[in-house]
Protein backbone atom coordinates (compact mmCIF):
# COMPACT_ATOMS: atom_id res chain seq x y z
CA UNK A 1 0.00 0.00 0.00
CA UNK A 2 1.45 3.35 -0.88
CA UNK A 3 1.81 6.28 1.46
CA UNK A 4 -1.35 8.14 0.47
CA UNK A 5 -4.03 8.39 3.12
CA UNK A 6 -7.03 6.15 2.46
CA UNK A 7 -10.41 6.64 4.03
CA UNK A 8 -11.73 3.61 5.86
CA UNK A 9 -14.25 3.04 3.10
CA UNK A 10 -11.59 3.27 0.36
CA UNK A 11 -9.34 0.84 2.22
CA UNK A 12 -12.20 -1.61 2.78
CA UNK A 13 -13.16 -1.44 -0.89
CA UNK A 14 -9.57 -2.05 -1.96
CA UNK A 15 -9.31 -4.95 0.51
CA UNK A 16 -12.41 -6.52 -1.04
CA UNK A 17 -10.75 -6.24 -4.48
CA UNK A 18 -7.57 -7.88 -3.17
CA UNK A 19 -9.49 -10.74 -1.58
CA UNK A 20 -11.51 -11.30 -4.75
CA UNK A 21 -8.36 -11.38 -6.91
CA UNK A 22 -6.66 -13.84 -4.56
CA UNK A 23 -9.75 -16.06 -4.40
CA UNK A 24 -10.06 -16.14 -8.18
CA UNK A 25 -6.47 -17.35 -8.50
CA UNK A 26 -4.53 -17.31 -11.73
CA UNK A 27 -1.93 -14.93 -10.33
CA UNK A 28 1.77 -15.61 -10.28
CA UNK A 29 3.34 -16.43 -6.94
CA UNK A 30 5.05 -13.03 -6.82
CA UNK A 31 1.83 -11.17 -7.61
CA UNK A 32 -0.09 -13.25 -5.06
CA UNK A 33 2.47 -12.44 -2.36
CA UNK A 34 2.39 -8.76 -3.30
CA UNK A 35 -1.40 -8.67 -3.08
CA UNK A 36 -1.42 -10.66 0.16
CA UNK A 37 1.02 -8.16 1.68
CA UNK A 38 -1.15 -5.28 0.55
CA UNK A 39 -4.20 -7.00 2.02
CA UNK A 40 -2.50 -7.41 5.40
CA UNK A 41 -1.56 -3.72 5.40
CA UNK A 42 -5.14 -2.78 4.54
CA UNK A 43 -6.50 -4.96 7.36
CA UNK A 44 -4.13 -3.29 9.83
CA UNK A 45 -5.19 0.15 8.60
CA UNK A 46 -8.90 -0.72 8.87
CA UNK A 47 -8.40 -2.09 12.40
CA UNK A 48 -6.60 1.10 13.43
CA UNK A 49 -9.40 3.24 12.02
CA UNK A 50 -12.03 1.14 13.80
CA UNK A 51 -10.10 1.44 17.08
CA UNK A 52 -9.95 5.23 16.66
CA UNK A 53 -13.69 5.34 16.02
CA UNK A 54 -14.33 3.18 19.08
CA UNK A 55 -12.27 5.54 21.28
CA UNK A 56 -14.19 8.56 19.95
CA UNK A 57 -17.49 6.84 20.70
CA UNK A 58 -16.33 6.01 24.22
CA UNK A 59 -15.40 9.67 24.76
CA UNK A 60 -18.82 10.82 23.56
CA UNK A 61 -20.63 8.30 25.74
CA UNK A 62 -18.58 9.06 28.87
CA UNK A 63 -20.60 10.33 31.81
CA UNK A 64 -20.02 13.45 33.92
CA UNK A 65 -17.61 11.70 36.30
CA UNK A 66 -15.41 10.71 33.40
CA UNK A 67 -16.35 7.07 33.60
CA UNK A 68 -17.83 5.07 30.83
CA UNK A 69 -19.80 1.89 30.80
CA UNK A 70 -18.55 -0.22 27.95
CA UNK A 71 -20.14 -3.34 26.60
CA UNK A 72 -17.93 -5.65 24.57
CA UNK A 73 -18.91 -6.01 20.95
CA UNK A 74 -20.23 -9.48 20.34
CA UNK A 75 -20.47 -10.79 16.83
CA UNK A 76 -23.38 -13.02 16.07
CA UNK A 77 -22.35 -16.62 16.39
CA UNK A 78 -22.19 -18.37 13.07
CA UNK A 79 -24.44 -21.37 12.86
CA UNK A 80 -22.98 -24.58 11.50
CA UNK A 81 -24.98 -26.26 8.87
Amino acid sequence: MNEKKFSFEDALSKLEEVVKALEEGGLSLDKSLEMFTEGVQLVKFCNQELNKAEKKIEMVLGNEEGFIDTVPFMQEEKLDG
